[in-house]
């Protein structure tokens, strides 16, 4: 039986596996992503994961003594659920009442790829991600860590949009003592749990290793991320032409002053790319090899150590060619920073951008005008993004 019908089976009370309630099957199956190992899972628990019907899920697996077979990431297994019962602790779903003896291992070095998610995704729809393997870009903890935080504890975590969750870090996991940064990129295990401040709901994320750790980073900047969210704006109003009158397009946002350049501010669900209610368009060839920008017309007074923003392609546009850059002379003169960027489709993902910036600094999205989208030889059609967010310098 699936995970995902497995999960489907709990309705608030503890179910006792039979081949009768679960139609005749009595096995789960599924690949390993937790690490008894590090010390951040109990080691009579392991976390399994699978998809069927296009529907990843998870569940823990939780046996009365420690395991005497030793699993590890990426292990296919396979489990008897016969007389298991299925149940919820503080919120997650497990198997419990089994025996080393019901799981046996059919494979071993199986690849699992995280889904990268939001931590809005994963606030709105927890069922979705409970107990398999994710990836947080940009995870920010808050309050900001000192240079003398550690991972262990408890941790929240937050995407400056009001959505939280805990990083949660046991005393005893082998990178407990680790630096802990203000921000980074996270990929672990969430489970529902209890937040230990509020004593509410809420999930905990759980890491295998310090090598779930990437994109380390100075903390976010405050308002940050921009999310061109301002329900008073018409749209095509700022759209720089100069064939349609258009001369001026700053724009305040939460943030501050920013420019529009061949740009405006998209809101068509399912075509445009943001969370909120707005993002940004820029235009494609049209007029012929203009160089769209959106920038920002003030500073940040702390440097920069990244940049990370969601982008894809306006609806079914090609993708198109554009990065980052920046200005250490309040927006006279602008410095690439990062790598050129020419994928995007109809779908969202998210950008990170590495550097080491100090001194006031301000920064624009740059995209290269090359003339009308012409493929194969020509891509440039129109651009989405949102949620652009800085993050100052490292002390």
């Amino acid at each position: 039986m699936s995970l995902a019908d497995v999960r489907a089976l709990y309705r608030g009370e503890e179910v006792t596996l039979t081949r009768e309630k679960m139609a005749g099957a009595h096995q789960v199956v599924g690949v390993v992503i937790s690490d008894p190992s590090s010390g951040n899972f109990p080691s009579n628990q392991v976390i399994i994961q699978n998809t069927r019907r296009k529907l990843t899920r998870g569940i823990v697996l939780q046996f009365g003594t420690p395991s005497s077979t030793p699993l590890v990431v990426g292990d296919s297994v396979v489990v008897e659920t016969e007389g298991a019962a299925l149940k919820s602790i503080n919120g997650a779903l497990h198997i419990t009442g089994l025996q080393p003896s019901a799981v046996t291992k059919v494979k071993s070095g199986i690849t699992v790829n995280p889904r990268t998610v939001s931590l809005e995704a994963l606030v709105n729809k927890p069922g979705d991600y409970e107990g398999t393997l994710v990836k947080i870009v940009a995870g920010n903890i808050t309050p900001t860590p000192t240079r003398t935080s550690t991972y262990s504890g408890d941790k929240q975590m937050t995407d400056g949009n009001g959505n939280n969750i805990i990083l949660h870090t046991q005393s005893t996991a082998t990178f407990a003592q680790e630096r802990l940064w203000p921000s980074a990129t996270y990929t672990g295990v969430p489970l529902a749990g209890v937040n230990p401040q509020a004593q509410t709901p809420t999930l905990l994320l759980s890491l295998r290793s310090i090598n779930d750790v990437e994109d380390q980073s100075g903390p976010l900047y405050p308002g940050f991320p921009e999310t061109f969210d301002n329900p008073s704006l018409v749209k095509d109003s700022y759209n720089m032409n100069p064939l349609r009158g258009v001369v001026d397009n700053t724009i305040d946002f939460s943030t501050g002053s920013w420019k529009l350049f061949y740009s405006i501010v998209g809101q068509t669900p399912g075509r445009d790319r943001f969370t909120g209610t707005w993002g940004i368009r820029m235009q494609d060839g049209r007029p012929a090899n203009q160089s769209p920008y959106v920038q920002m017309n003030f500073d940040l007074p702390n440097g920069a150590s990244k940049v990370t923003y969601i982008y894809g392609a306006y609806y079914t546009d090609a993708s198109s060619t554009w990065w980052i850059e920046y200005s250490q002379d309040k927006g006279k003169t602008w410095k690439k920073v990062g790598p050129t960027m020419t994928e995007a489709g109809n779908w969202t993902r998210t950008a990170t951008v590495l550097m080491d910036i100090s001194g006031p600094v301000r920064f624009r999205l740059f995209k290269q005008g090359l003339g009308a989208n012409n493929p194969p030889a020509v891509f440039n059609g129109r651009f989405a993004f949102d949620n652009f967010a800085v993050y100052a310098g490292v002390e």
